[in-house]
């Protein structure tokens, strides 16, 4: 296959601002000061931060009318909506307001949903059930949560809300019908007309989820690939596509990020934003088990092979190259180079079982590292290259586990509610990240386009952190994706937006 080089631009100009109606920013359509505040508000957005700020007027979000600053995208259909906030500055009015909303229209007295913060930390899911009636509000328990979600489903509303390191806490509103089309956005009111107010949006997404009668693996939806600070949690979307990104690997100088495009791998400059295809000859078939040695010269891949379908475990030069074979049986995916780079671990079935195994770079006999019943996956070396993490259901969800590298020793580290995949050891060897997926998705499972977190952990165990709030799944931390320096990872995401 000969290479070819794709520029994968920006979706959103460096810097847009608007003090007037219908001028476009960021990713929202217009800002609008909704019931004619005496002040006016604006609405700027800053590219390199990839953050909104609004400076908001208005006296209230209440009773029979609005009025407020508004920073809105006209929408239909099902969709989620999704924020950081915090406010500038002490403020004048503990009632100043921020937050989520979607509106019928943008009348001061149009039927509305909206996800509230206040400036004294009362949270509240507040709704107008049609055009002119009364506000209403459900008032939740937490106080000042700075990680928002509004979603539209049908006519159910959700409303989750969390202190950024913890999980959601959720609202309902069921039966509200606000038309089919709707807009829907950033907010703020300072519940004065003496002041104006300031807030900051940031890691803010709003995209349409997948349909009910999406087929997983043959309809897929949108991807960004993003890069996320993980003392802050603050997401850096460097690139999206129409189809599906998956998986991503950071490469050991910090420059790249390789990732499954379509089965085709491709390398991604971080600087240039430019993805190349890397050359894997007849392996065009790659799912999303792919890894790079330690010392970032090879790269195992997971192919789909022409004589049965299945997956099979190939390694090749990390610049593109034909591809050897290393496993005889299949299926067999790939997960994890040792740090001496001389053997490779990867999940097999074998006898109808999946367990974890290990073989030499060069192929040859196999050896099974574990027997237990159920899913045993996504295997990964320490740095130190002592210990294998890998995940299992074999305690009936799927938690992360331990064990020595000669398979002994095998020790579960998360005990919760949730389905924890894929482990991922920072190349300091002091952190682990994972993705969680709710106990309603099947154990053995990882499906694409699911409500997830991605949790932090230290190497030893101990209560998990979330540290990004994201609609993804399959494909969106399959492998090891951390940068050299432990700071940051990468991952995609997923949506129409």
């Amino acid at each position: 296959m000969k290479s070819k080089l794709l520029f994968l631009s920006l979706f959103v100009p460096i810097f847009t601002q608007a003090q007037v109606p219908n001028t476009k920013v960021g990713s929202f359509d217009q800002f609008l000061d909704i019931g004619k505040p005496k002040m006016s508000g604006s609405a700027s957005y800053n590219e390199p931060t990839q953050t909104y700020r609004i400076t908001g007027t208005g006296s209230n979000i209440w009773f029979a009318q609005d009025s407020l600053s508004f920073l809105s995208k006209k929408m239909n259909g099902d969709f989620i909506l999704q924020t950081q906030v915090k406010f500038i500055g002490d403020g004048h009015e503990p009632h100043r307001k921020a937050g989520l909303m979607i509106r019928s229209s943008t009348a001061p007295n149009s039927a509305t949903v909206v996800c509230t913060v206040h400036g004294d930390g009362l949270t509240s899911f507040q709704y107008r059930t049609a055009n002119g009636a009364i506000m209403k509000e459900t008032k939740m328990t937490i106080k000042s949560p700075d990680v928002l979600q509004l979603e539209k489903k049908g006519n159910t509303y959700t409303m989750s809300v969390a202190h950024f390191g913890e999980i959601y806490q959720t609202e309902v509103l069921n039966d509200i019908y606000l038309g089919e089309n709707v807009v829907a956005g950033l907010f703020v009111c300072p519940h004065t007309n003496k002041f104006s107010e300031e807030a900051e949006f940031s890691n803010t997404r709003i995209f349409n989820p997948a349909p009910a009668n999406l087929i997983q693996y043959k309809d897929y939806l949108g991807s960004a690939l993003e890069i996320m600070d993980i003392k802050t949690g603050h997401r850096e979307v460097v690139s999206n596509y129409k189809g599906s990104f998956q998986a991503p690997n950071w490469t050991p100088d910090g420059n790249s990020l390789i990732y499954n495009q379509e089965g085709i791998l491709y390398n991604f400059d971080i600087n240039s934003r430019t993805a190349k295809v890397i050359n894997t000859d007849f392996a065009i078939k790659n799912n999303n088990d792919h890894v790079l040695s330690f010392d970032g010269k090879q790269i195992g891949i997971s192919n789909h092979t022409e004589d049965n379908g299945q997956s099979v475990v190939y390694t090749l030069p990390v610049a593109g190259g034909v591809p050897k074979r290393i496993t005889a049986k299949s299926p067999s995916y790939f997960h994890g180079w040792s740090p001496d780079n001389l053997s490779l671990i990867y999940t097999a079935e074998r006898n109808g079982d999946f367990d974890i195994y290990k073989i030499s770079k060069d192929g040859g006999k196999e050896t099974q590292l574990t027997k237990s019943k159920g899913l045993d996956d996504g295997s990964e070396y320490s740095p130190d290259g002592k210990t294998i993490y890998f995940c299992s259901t074999r305690t009936g969800t799927m938690q992360v586990w331990k064990m020595d590298s000669d398979g002994k020793n095998q020790t579960q580290l998360t005990f919760d509610d949730f389905n924890d995949w894929f482990p991922h050891v920072s190349p300091d060897g002091k952190w682990l990240v994972f993705i969680s997926f709710s106990k309603d998705v099947p154990a053995d499972k990882h499906p694409f386009y699911e409500r997830v977190y991605i949790r932090l952990m230290p190497i030893e165990g101990g209560q998990p952190k979330v540290i990004s709030y994201l609609y993804g799944g399959q494909g969106t931390m399959n492998v090891p994706s951390w940068s050299p320096d432990s700071k940051k990872i990468a991952f995609v995401s997923n949506g129409n937006f």
